[in-house]
């Protein structure tokens, strides 16, 4: 993929394809072979993801009318004096398209949005055994937060925490 100029703008329903199909290869990237089918994801996208009830956004970047990467993300309150925290859930570029700007500009395009949203903050994660997010996020300037400890219930312990009284 030639390197040429990196657009970005949200998600419609009208996007579904590209959005299922993106989620699709960030599954298969991340999870492998356990990764939900092609259809599945589709159906997921459509029902969930891109639905008038849906609380997360969609970016999507775009080079040479194709689309090459995503980011999904939520604006959270409460924050510190009165503002918004934008909170970047997933970003994700396609293989061939990586080493293009496109990550930058998926983050640059967030950071103009929590400013405009009025939010105070731009937080994410970074899995620490993924040396290639973690070197892109200290490379574009962004503070590691080390005073935070992540928590998460998944799986078994996520059904059976719901199941307590």
């Amino acid at each position: 993929m030639s390197a040429g100029m990196v657009t970005c703008r949200r998600a419609t329903t009208a996007d579904h394809a590209a959005v299922a199909e993106l989620f699709y290869r960030c599954d298969l990237h991340y999870w492998g072979d356990k990764a939900p089918t092609a259809e599945d994801m589709a159906a997921h996208v459509r029902e969930h993801v891109l639905a008038e009830t849906a609380k997360v956004e969609i970016l999507l970047a775009e080079m040479d009318g194709k689309t090459v990467g995503f980011a999904s993300f939520a604006v959270l309150y409460p924050a510190p004096d009165l503002g918004g925290a934008l909170f970047l859930k997933d970003l994700f570029t396609l293989e061939a398209a990586r080493g293009k700007g496109i990550g930058l500009t998926l983050m640059r395009e967030l950071a103009r949005i929590a400013v405009a949203r009025g939010c105070v903050r731009f937080d994410w994660t970074a899995e620490d055994h993924n040396p290639r997010a973690t070197d892109f996020y200290d490379r574009i300037g962004a503070r590691r937060v080390t005073e935070k400890v992540y928590y998460r219930f998944d799986g078994t312990a996520l059904r059976d925490f719901a199941g307590e009284d």
